[in-house]
């Protein structure tokens, strides 16, 4: 018994410990960022709070086109690789041919190609289609973005729905848009949850492509960060304001989430 009070605490210990040593960026960045610059660049936990740093990033900004932006396109993304996974993930999932493990290979061999490698093809084209800074343009490079992704999670959940459950459900008269929408997404919905969450998170976080394909109208919350660096050097209480204001939202979200994203992730791992 001892042993295992020993173990517990040892683990509590442990588990506090990476938390707070994975906490601790973000908690200095808000520190920082009620600092003034000449406090910003010390190490000091004491000072004198200020929100100066705030008032200068709402003047120097439209703050709430860039949220508005980032939870645009991070929602549409996510609806539309949804939109496209769903269908393919069940078509592999239940109806797979020799070719489907090689196809699901090569999607997730996409992911491992630098964006840079793809940046002059894709500005081309979104430049003589007219997307570039449009929430069009960044809604769909989001979504090509994660498919891979989204298809693979929930490749992954649709495996573990018994096929009997669709069979009866034909039997019953169902098409294969019924088995998908009457049978196959209520049976999987914590997994559709968590990857809609996943993807979200993802294309919230995204910054290669929203600074290279936009530039005033589109542009979401990570380029907002980015104009706060200047060729004179880097602000540090501006600038940790700025980020503040922009990882706030979705750590706010996330921290409501969990439980539905932590469920989802583990959904099938116990009969």
């Amino acid at each position: 018994m001892t042993d295992s009070l020993g173990r517990r605490i040892f683990v509590t210990v442990l588990g506090w410990a990476v938390a707070l040593l994975l906490f601790f960026p973000i908690a200095w960045m808000v520190l920082t960022s009620f600092k003034s610059e000449t406090q910003a660049v010390t190490a000091s936990l004491f000072f004198t709070p200020t929100l100066a740093s705030y008032a200068e990033v709402f003047s120097r900004a439209n703050y709430l086109l860039f949220a508005f932006n980032s939870i645009a396109i991070s929602l549409g993304g996510t609806v539309l690789a949804l939109a496209f996974a769903i269908p393919a993930a069940y078509s592999m999932a239940f109806h797979p041919t020799h070719r489907t493990r090689g196809t699901l290979l090569w999607m997730l061999s996409t992911k491992m190609l630098p964006p840079v490698g793809v940046l002059v093809p894709i500005y081309l084209l979104f430049r003589s289609s007219g997307l570039l800074d449009t929430r069009t343009g960044l809604i769909i490079i989001y979504a090509l973005m994660n498919l891979p992704i989204v298809v693979w999670m929930l490749f992954t959940f649709y495996k573990e729905v018994p096929h009997e459950i669709l069979e009866a459900g034909r039997m019953d008269g169902a098409n294969t848009w019924g088995e998908v929408w009457h049978l196959l997404l209520p049976l999987t919905l914590p997994g559709v949850a968590s990857t809609g969450l996943l993807s979200l998170i993802l294309c919230w976080n995204e910054a290669f492509w929203s600074l290279n394909l936009t530039s005033s109208q589109a542009a979401p919350l990570t380029a907002f960060i980015a104009s706060f660096s200047s060729p004179e050097g880097l602000f540090f209480a501006k600038l940790s304001a700025a980020s503040t204001m922009a990882v706030a939202p979705i750590l706010i979200f996330g921290w409501f989430s969990q439980k539905q994203l932590v469920q989802g992730l583990t959904f099938g791992a116990v009969k």
